[in-house]
């Protein structure tokens, strides 16, 4: 190591660490943040921070992808559990020229690694949906229509077809078995005598008909879940449902060969089409709620205007190389990392780094793909190698994402015990009525009315009824939930981590305080009115005139501290002309902007805003009480702007990301109800003292980058369950490293896609509502599946001792299933 240049990176984050001089008992960090952040929590558990960004958290070899191959990103339809994962997993990596395969239920996306000259993405996509899912490109917008619709489809000949087959056990084979007193004696002689003749079979038949499609297109999802449940080993709700419903569809297709008394078709129908609609009915609601997310901000870039020979070109971000020199304008994002060397602008981070004031970028310094160039224009040279931050997080997004199965629902948990329990048992009873003699139809009549008994109708709609009445709730309050095993995940959660910027503040620049003339305020918010700096800007609402100039002038903030620069030049380093700005308000007479303030004429009087050093480089006095408030006030974390007329500088303008309202409220309510509250964020310390007087927070990390983010999560959860809140692209791999995450609507998309909730009203107290639906889903989910269990244990003895035959057994489980739905229909939030 030398110059203070470490070979190994940031011992948190493993950034490259340049020449920070930040060093701690013989580590190297790339920021005080991450310094901080393994101080408090480095010696917890040694954990490398490979193991975050491998694809498997079992996965202990560092996998790299081979030369030559390339990485396809895939939305696969038909994952519903963990078992489905792995399965798609085993397939595909078996494909020749395939090195790895990545796939999550939860996003519905596989990642595949692997060599196009050796098996197309075509040749992948065939595999994958051969095994009965529905493989498309991440973009193919008529492939997602026609798996929705297809959803549609089965859901349709489900209900249709089953309403048929129902309509022939009510009107006729019910009231044959059991007698109906609206029907006269001579109508049920001829319905007795009708399936007493040779009638019966193809009137049977017909209805095995439509219940074997029902069986073979509604259900087909069930039946693919089942064979993926034995094909991995892993006995899942899938395979309990199939069973019952496979079990009465071939007794009564057996019972019509050999001219049986009772089929039971209808059992067959009632379990495939209820839990196909309580599944469906979840889907539809989160598909609602996916809709809520329209207005999400995309902040990637795919293209960049590049320099040739003095002209410029457009071109995809692929096509750049290093060395390639790419012009930025304002009101433009940064397309990928490097270094400016030409041109000077004040360029806003946050969305990378979550620091919430610009920073001022010229020739040398270094600019990160993703961000925001506020004001005037740069052009950057490619760095080595050419590529963006903003993908490099989202890159990291997905790794946290994928390096962990999806959680496995407590239901299916349940199902790998009670599957094979009941298959034993309904085989043991079957063979005990055997060797006590009992014929061979009577036996195999117990021996189903044991599987359909045990059929999970209710277990099945238990959870998936209750989830959906937490989305339901949820969406009522605008909170978007995208993944239903957060109201597993979040009953027991021992740490909430906060983002500032953004989360806990508004993320946006307004004048918190004044302290000069009101004539003064009037005079400086018509002469910022003139600026596109977001402090500018805050000041220019105070003005009370409504003209807006023709003319756009920055100015520059240094580090988004408004420090003075020692060459303050007579006209601005934008480029712009800005005495054409005069002509746009007939109060201001001349206009000059600086990095650290603006001079100009208004009303006739001479007026500068801005940092005192900028009053130095005047000549204009000021104050000592005044530049020592100025100080004072910047301790704080907010940015104070001295105020001057006519040679002196006479007030103070303090400009903040301020906090939201009943931001305190919230985090009190959190750590109440018992989880350790914790605030994580890139802005500087001094932003974050406020933060750090509030009893509630029990630590504060500021200024750690977003891959420093995702380490501490990382570190935190492995003490307990960790939830993370955030709203900016810089807090993604953090939310995706989080066992639960919470991302704001006001932020952007990538946050929304790394999280697990997204709260669409940008309200942070509905954060604590987020854990209210959580708590109260997770008691309807435990209510509903402690019926279904406390119905099989009546429902299950009695078929055993043989006092309960397979339709009464239908018509029990039908009971439990309307209970189920009865209670699962009620709001989460009246109790």
């Amino acid at each position: 190591m030398t110059d203070g240049e470490s070979d190994t990176g940031c011992t948190l984050c493993e950034l490259p660490v340049e020449n920070s001089g930040v060093s701690a008992d013989g580590n190297d960090f790339c920021c005080v943040g991450c310094r901080d952040v393994y101080d408090v929590l480095g010696d917890i558990e040694d954990i490398d921070a490979e193991d975050v960004r491998a694809t498997r958290a079992d996965d202990t070899d560092e996998y790299e992808r081979p030369a030559g191959y390339e990485t396809t990103y895939l939305e696969v339809d038909g994952m519903y559990c963990t078992t489905c994962e792995a399965f798609i997993e085993s397939v595909a990596t078996a494909e020749d020229g395939v090195s790895r395969v990545d796939s999550s239920y939860v996003t519905e996306t596989v990642r595949i690694d692997h060599d196009a000259d050796a098996v197309s993405i075509e040749e992948i996509k065939e595999t994958i949906s051969g095994l009965g899912y529905s493989a498309y490109d991440r973009d193919d917008a008529f492939s997602r229509r026609q798996a929705d619709n297809w959803e549609m489809a089965r859901v349709a000949v489900g209900v249709m077809m089953g309403m048929m087959v129902m309509l022939q056990y009510v009107v006729i084979i019910y009231p044959t078995y059991f007698g109906a007193w609206f029907y006269d004696e001579r109508t049920m002689e001829f319905f007795e005598a009708t399936l007493a003749s040779d009638l019966a079979t193809p009137f049977y038949l017909g209805i095995g008909a439509l219940t074997t499609i029902i069986l073979a297109v509604t259900g087909k999802p069930i039946l693919q879940g089942a064979y993926v449940g034995i094909k991995t080993r892993s006995p899942n709700m899938d395979l309990l449902v199939a069973i019952a419903a496979v079990s009465a569809w071939a007794y009564s297709t057996l019972s019509i060969a050999v001219s049986g008394p009772h089929i039971y078709y209808d059992v067959t129908v009632a379990i495939i089409v209820i839990v196909t609609i309580g599944g469906y009915y979840e889907s539809t609601l989160k598909d609602e709620a996916l809709e809520r997310l329209s207005d999400l901000t995309n902040v990637q870039v795919n293209s960049a205007r590049r320099l040739v020979d003095g002209d410029h070109e457009d071109v995809q971000i692929d096509e750049l190389a290093p060395g390639d020199r790419v012009v930025v304008r304002a009101g433009e994002r940064v397309p990928i990392d490097g270094k400016v060397v030409d041109g000077e602008a004040a360029v806003d981070e946050a969305v990378v780094t979550g620091e919430s004031l610009p920073v001022t970028k010229a020739a040398g310094n270094r600019v990160i793909g993703g961000s925001m160039v506020e004001d005037g224009a740069v052009t950057i040279r490619v760095g080595e190698d050419a590529t963006s931050t903003l993908d490099r997080i989202t890159e990291l997004v997905w790794d946290l994402q994928s390096s962990s199965h999806g959680i496995q629902k407590l239901a299916d948990k349940l199902a790998t015990i009670f599957v094979p329990l009941v298959l034993v048992l309904a085989v043991v009873v079957t063979v005990v009525y055997l060797a006590s003699g009992a014929g061979i139809a009577a036996a195999l009549l117990v021996g189903l009315t044991v599987l359909i008994v045990s059929c999970p109708c209710a277990l099945g709609l238990a959870t998936p009824l209750a989830v959906a009445a937490g989305i339901r709730d949820a969406l009522e309050q605008s909170i978007v939930v995208f993944d239903d095993s957060v109201f597993e995940r979040l009953r027991d959660a021992d740490t909430v981590v906060f983002d500032k910027t953004g989360t806990l503040t508004t993320g946006e620049m307004t004048v918190v305080e004044t302290d000069c003339e009101p004539d003064l305020i009037e005079q400086a918010a018509v002469l910022e009115a003139h600026s596109a700096h977001p402090i500018g800007t805050a000041i220019a609402e105070l003005a009370s005139s409504d003209a807006e100039p023709d003319g756009q002038t920055g100015v520059v903030a240094d580090g988004g501290t408004l420090e003075a620069t020692a060459d303050i030049e007579a006209e601005s380093k934008t480029g712009k002309d800005n005495t054409d700005v005069a002509d746009a308000d007939s109060r201001l007479e001349a206009f000059e902007s600086y990095r650290n303030g603006v001079y100009g004429v208004v009303d006739g009087d001479e007026v500068l805003v801005g940092h005192p050093d900028l009053f130095a480089d005047y000549g204009w006095a000021v104050p000592d009480g005044l530049e020592a408030d100025v100080r004072k006030r910047r301790e704080t974390g907010r940015v104070p702007v001295a105020v001057g007329r006519n040679g002196m500088a006479s007030g103070v303008i303090v400009v903040g990301d301020e906090l939201r309202e009943g931001w305190e409220e919230t985090i009190s309510a959190i750590d109440d109800a018992g989880a350790d509250v914790v605030v994580l964020t890139g802005d500087d310390e001094r932003a974050t003292d406020r933060l750090s007087e509030q009893d509630a927070i029990g630590q504060v990390f500021a200024g750690v980058p977003p891959e420093g983010k995702a380490e501490t999560i990382d570190r935190l959860s492995s003490q307990g369950l960790t939830v993370m809140v955030g709203d900016g692209t810089n807090d993604a791999p953090a939310l995706a490293a989080a066992d639960l995450g919470i991302a704001l609507g006001g932020g952007t998309a990538m946050a929304a896609d790394a999280a697990d909730v997204a709260l669409v009203d940008d309200n942070l107290e509905s954060v604590e509502t987020v854990f209210d639906l959580a708590r109260a889903t997770d008691r309807r989910v435990k209510g509903n599946i402690g019926w279904a269990f406390c119905y099989n244990g009546i429902a299950i003895p009695l078929a055993i001792t043989g006092l309960l035959n397979p339709l009464f057994a239908a018509l029990a489980m039908a009971a439990s299933s309307t209970l189920v739905v009865t209670n699962s229909s009620r709001s989460l939030l009246e109790g």
